[in-house]
């Protein structure tokens, strides 16, 4: 990453703030991009400004830009805050998402709305704005931060986890997958790559921990920063999974389309792993595995709240 200006996402906390600093400690100078600039200005934990302290305090460079993404002026000025602080973008991680919980035939238009804005629409014209100026320069990477709720269900008899209220937020996630094959192959031969991560447990971030259905208890779950992980130690990895050879490497992406990789909760030649045509995934085809879902950071209880 080193010489690479990388946009994040919800990079307020959780796991778009851990993508930004793994990047960071990697050489990459990284643009943050989320509503919550001050600590104590949500009633979530984590600030832009708190994980921009935490970069420029390892020697790494960051700049926090404010921005709401379901705001069209704040959507469109994100690019060029970044290029004038940092230089011009060859790296964009559409990480903020949203998810209300709720059966879908009661799940509001409001709602609705916001789901697709934030997890959908937002990525879409980020890509569009971004990734010219990439394809100009010849290098550059996209990466969708993804959901095994994209996933179809297998049934009669379904499942519990597809009753859980998350099928709009599914939607989204399957719409964005098919954004991240279509970019791969309109852009192959450009110099762009466009991947998709998602993990294979519920991430109980904190926006998770305050409105989702599902616990430790009931669900496996990964740490927040089981994202950015990758086969040798970074100061970002804490635990025995820091060095676990089953995990996929977040890096190992960087300018490879179609890579494939085995699953992290099973042994890396897991043959219920499902693949995607120029999509990193570690997301199950395997009910047994993956009983919830889980979600992108920042959503507060009963109100909107995409990343930061």
């Amino acid at each position: 990453m080193e010489g690479r200006v990388a946009v994040i996402t919800g990079a307020s906390r959780g796991i778009g703030a851990h993508i930004a600093e793994r990047f960071a400690d990697e050489g990459a100078a990284v643009a943050l991009v989320a509503r919550t600039a001050e600590p104590g200005t949500s009633r979530l934990p984590g600030s832009l400004d708190e994980v921009v302290g935490r970069i420029r305090e390892r020697g790494g460079q960051a700049v926090a830009v404010r921005a709401d993404l379901t705001d069209p002026d704040d959507l469109e000025s994100i690019a060029a805050k970044a290029q004038e602080a940092l230089g011009p973008v060859d790296t964009l991680v559409n990480n903020a998402g949203v998810n209300f919980y709720g059966p879908s035939l009661e799940v509001s238009p409001r709602r609705y709305g916001l789901m697709f804005q934030i997890n959908v629409h937002a990525p879409f014209r980020l890509c569009q704005i971004m990734i010219p100026g990439m394809a100009e320069r010849g290098r550059g990477w996209v990466l969708n931060i993804t959901s095994k709720q994209a996933r179809n269900p297998k049934g009669p008899p379904y499942p519990d986890w597809t009753r859980d209220g998350s099928v709009p937020y599914a939607m989204c996630k399957t719409a964005l997958e098919r954004l991240t094959t279509g970019l791969a192959a309109e852009l192959e031969g450009t110099g762009v790559s466009v991947n998709a991560l998602g993990t294979s447990g519920l991430v109980v971030t904190p926006g998770v921990a305050a409105v989702s259905p599902h616990t430790p208890d009931n669900v496996p779950v990964e740490p927040d920063d089981a994202m950015p992980e990758d086969e040798r130690p970074s100061p970002l990895l804490r635990g025995p999974a820091a060095v676990s050879p089953d995990r996929p490497s977040l890096l190992a992406a960087l300018g490879r389309d179609g890579y494939r990789e085995g699953c992290r909760r099973c042994a890396r030649g897991c043959p219920n792993r499902r693949v995607v045509a120029t999509t990193l995934e570690s997301v199950h085809s395997h009910d047994e595995h993956a009983p919830g879902g889980d979600q992108a950071d920042d959503i507060e209880a009963g109100r909107r709240s995409p990343s930061g």
